[in-house]
């Protein structure tokens, strides 16, 4: 309301942006018209060096852009008629940039997002801002959402861009270290948001420099924008190696659970997707497990497990949740209807859902790396987006990336009819309906897009338009390698496409011959989703480029989102008013109780995604902190002023803790020695009595000197400068790895229990932070001691090698891993899972360089 009554007093802030670019658009398009007549398709990439060049000598993007999308609109006009290879396919060029397409660029130059309507050639859009932010040889990365749309647009925008004089790279999840690092290389480069993530958390995982790939984060296009840093922005990226607990136990409480009894024993929240024990429950749980307590005598962890237990057999649905394929559990996508090919449960669901469907269970997994989607791409320096649905969601964008949602105009008007939903009582009522409204636009030949929330619900509707004879093609989880092509057909006379919401973004329906006059594609949703942004999409599907075409909702008052959400109301007036099942029902009141629904469902996700973000913000700046200092030591050439500084400041700390401000004749001086030959005891060195300092810098530093010079000797010992650097660097980097994975995991453990700070009236974000920056202070502490001492007690002799870290030979694991994903309750996680390290003889020396047997350091308790 608010918004509405400042739009009023002040204008559409939307079209004041918009008009405020106009002229900058006229300026491009009068430069390229001289560039037309006046420049040779020899001279194009020759302006792309003198661009360059001038970038250099200090003239900003800003200055150059009317002539860099310029540029980029003559090299279209040229390239018309040329021909390509995309994807074994020749294709034929036939795009030159409109007007509005350009507005979008600069709108992406400017690191916003741009909305977009579905077919106004987003692909091109941001070929113009890539090329001039390219100019400043940093990189430039577009994201997209798979690796179909990556590698194709890498090769159909690669024509343009290496006519302009530019280099173009693809990231795809099979390539290795060396064709990712020349992908990354390029001056544009395309790939999916999950393997970006992922090329970040192996970059700081690696021990040597050689083995990066990815630069630095300078600038990032997200297509599909909302999909990625929305529907995706819980989604952590996790690099984890398997652990060693047995699966035994999933099945058996798999079984004991279908013994229980739904609110004798258990009770549902369908909203949080949850099953809870009653204490009925409980107390027959112990029965069948044969004990007296769960909580005593099975403990915690086992406890957690039943309850997971009891979540898969209560909460998640076969072929709506999830797919069984080929002896593995698949999950859908609520959001896109695809398998998350790959992707697991977390917490042990996933064994709990296996173990329900009589699969193999998996065994759940040990974190090495992880950071969320959300956070990755708040990395870049800077970031812009495109889709055709953003606006819904423009506050989230603004208050949690700092991005300005910008509605881009369509180049010719919507000419797309969208009707009123058409309500019914039952669902008998509405798929009866459905089925009849597909008949009648079948007969005519009009093409119709049907869309479901669920694979189970495309199936359904398969059988019922089997049953009356009507050909059709379902596109699904289940068939989701066919998507292209059923996508490609969907628009064709008399065509019926039943689709789960993937719908083939990003892929246009174009109309076959005479669709038009038959009205262009229709739009059936059979179901509203709880996001307005997903029910925009389906419709945004017809009516690309002004084409015609019309979409309406069929709803029922027994839908999952009307039922969850207060339709009882209705539901008991309908019944008293006697309305028929196959009535339908329009009324404003209905229609507006439907989109308060979603509106109340959307600030519930916002509200956790934010929160969410709070306590990620949390971890974000310790692993920032983290990579930082990693990085540092891998691209240092020397590594001995960093081990001095560590010796000076581990001293200092010794100090300090024995030694108080004033009054010197309080200090510990027995303690403070004590903890310096803890370090390293030289019984020929001519030490000091600590008697004699009253001045306590004074001590410090002759306790720095004593350690630094005796690090000096034992540096001597190594054959040269580079052996003891690499020796060094593997060092520092095997115990960071090792103590910051350690972290993870206890920063995981602090963040799952601090809900309870609640119920004493304490603010658990408040109580986090506070641990957890007192956690972190320890893990910087600890890293720092254990270098500091492990440098002076590893045995050293001319022959050494560096030591390799605990998880190198995991990442070159990893590296061609397949990429898994975890969900926790409704949080996506993505994770590539690295195999065990190779078994250690336990009287061998440890493989992390300490110098003691590997049963007396990482094998201790193994």
């Amino acid at each position: 309301m608010l918004q509405k009554i400042l739009t009023a007093i002040l204008g559409d802030p939307n079209k004041k942006e918009i008009k405020k670019i106009q002229p900058l658009v006229g300026k491009i398009n009068a430069i390229a018209a001289e560039y037309e007549k006046t420049l040779t398709d020899e001279e194009i990439p020759k302006k792309t060096e003198e661009f360059k060049k001038r970038i250099a000598e200090g003239e900003s993007l800003n200055q150059l852009l009317p002539e860099a999308f310029a540029l980029v609109k003559t090299a279209c006009q040229r390239l018309v008629g040329k021909k390509w290879l995309v994807r074994d396919s020749e294709v034929e060029w036939d795009m030159v940039p409109f007007d509005v397409q350009m507005i979008g660029g600069i709108i992406l130059h400017q690191g916003k997002i741009a909305e977009m309507k579905t077919g106004e050639g987003k692909t091109l859009v941001c070929t113009m801002p890539i090329y001039l932010n390219a100019l400043e040889g940093k990189g430039v990365f577009l994201v997209t959402v798979n690796d179909y749309l990556a590698q194709r647009d890498s090769e159909w925008m690669g024509g343009l861009y290496k006519f302009l004089g530019l280099s173009v790279g693809v990231i795809l999840h099979d390539q290795n270290r060396q064709e990712k690092r020349a992908a990354y290389a390029c001056d544009i480069t395309y790939g999916t948001n999950n393997e970006f993530g992922f090329d970040y958390l192996r970059d700081n995982m690696v021990t040597t420099k050689e083995h990066l790939v990815q630069r630095k984060l300078h600038y990032a296009i997200v297509d599909e924008v909302d999909s990625i840093l929305i529907d995706e922005a819980r989604t952590p990226l996790i690099i984890s190696a398997a652990a060693e607990e047995s699966t035994d136990k999933y099945g058996r409480y798999s079984q004991l659970v279908t013994q229980l009894i739904e609110k004798d024993h258990y009770t549902i929240d369908e909203k949080m997707k949850t099953a809870i024990l009653t204490d009925d429950g409980v107390r027959k749980m112990e029965e069948l497990l044969g004990i007296d307590n769960i909580y005593t005598e099975a403990g915690f962890l086992e406890a957690h497990h039943i309850e997971q237990a009891l979540k898969a057999h209560a909460c998640y649905k076969k072929d709506v949740d999830y797919v069984v394929k080929e002896g593995e559990i698949l999950i859908v996508d609520e959001f896109t209807g695809r398998l998350m090919s790959g992707r697991r449960y977390s917490e042990g669901l996933h064994q709990a859902i296996e173990a329900k469907e009589n699969v193999e269970v998996r065994r759940e997994s040990k974190t090495l790396a992880t950071i969320t989607l959300q956070n990755y791409f708040r990395i870049f320096k800077k970031l812009a987006g495109m889709t055709g649905t953003a606006l819904t969601e423009a506050e989230e964008f603004g208050e949690i990336y700092k991005l300005d949602t910008i509605v881009i105009p369509t180049h010719r008007p919507v000419t797309r009819i969208d009707f009123n939903d058409s309500i019914y009582k039952n669902q008998r009522g509405k798929y009866l309906a459905v089925i009849q409204k597909i008949k009648e636009l079948h007969s005519k030949g009009q093409p119709v897009l049907v869309g479901t929330i669920s694979v189970e619900k495309s199936e359904l509707l398969s059988t019922l338009l089997k049953r009356d004879g009507i050909p059709h093609n379902v596109l699904n989880a289940k068939q989701h390698e066919k998507e292209a092509e059923i996508i490609k057909n969907a628009g064709q006379v008399g065509a019926v496409t039943i689709a789960t919401n993937m719908a083939g973004r990003g892929t246009d329906i174009k109309l076959g011959e005479t669709v038009a006059e038959r009205g262009g594609l229709y739009v059936l949703g059979t179901e509203r989703h709880e996001s307005r942004r997903i029910d925009n999409q389906l419709r945004g599907r017809s009516g690309r480029q002004g084409d015609a075409g019309g979409s309406q909702f069929y709803i029922s008052m027994e839908d999952d989102l009307m039922r969850l959400f207060g339709a009882e109301r209705v539901q008991k007036m309908m019944d008293f008013l006697k309305i028929p099942d196959d009535q339908p029902i329009e009324n404003s009141f209905i229609s507006n109780a439907i989109e308060s629904a979603q509106k109340k469902v959307e600030g519930h996700h916002f509200d956790i995604r934010k929160h969410l973000v709070q306590y990620d913000d949390v971890m974000n700046v310790q692993r920032d902190i983290i990579y930082a200092r990693r990085r540092k030591m891998l691209e240092s050439e020397s590594t001995k002023n960093e081990i001095i500084l560590m010796i000076e400041e581990e001293v200092e700390g010794i100090v300090m803790n024995q030694a108080a401000e004033r009054g010197h004749e309080s200090w510990n001086r027995e303690k403070i020695l004590e903890d310096i030959f803890a370090i390293h005891k030289n019984e020929n060195y001519p030490m000091p009595s600590l008697a004699e300092f009253t001045d306590r810098e004074e001590m410090i530093d002759m306790l720095k000197k004593y350690l630094t010079s005796e690090y000096a000797k034992r540096r001597e010992i190594l054959p040269d400068e580079q052996i003891a650097n690499e020796f060094e660097r593997g060092l520092t980097l095997s115990i960071t790895d090792s103590l910051w994975m350690e972290h993870i995991e206890n920063m995981k453990s602090v963040r799952e229990g601090i809900g309870l700070q609640g119920y004493a009236q304490r603010d658990p974000l408040v109580e986090y932070k506070q641990r957890g920056y007192h956690l972190f202070e320890t893990l910087l502490g600890s890293i720092r001691s254990n270098i500091v001492n492990t440098i002076f007690k590893i045995q050293i002799s001319p022959d050494v090698r560096p030591p390799m870290p605990a998880k190198e030979e995991q990442e070159i694991i990893t590296n061609e891993a397949e990429v898994e994903s975890v969900l926790t309750g409704n949080e996506k996680t993505k994770t590539t899972q690295a195999s065990s390290k190779p078994e250690v003889n336990r009287n061998e020396p440890c493989t992390c360089g300490s110098g003691k047997k590997y049963k007396k350091c990482h094998g201790a308790g193994k």
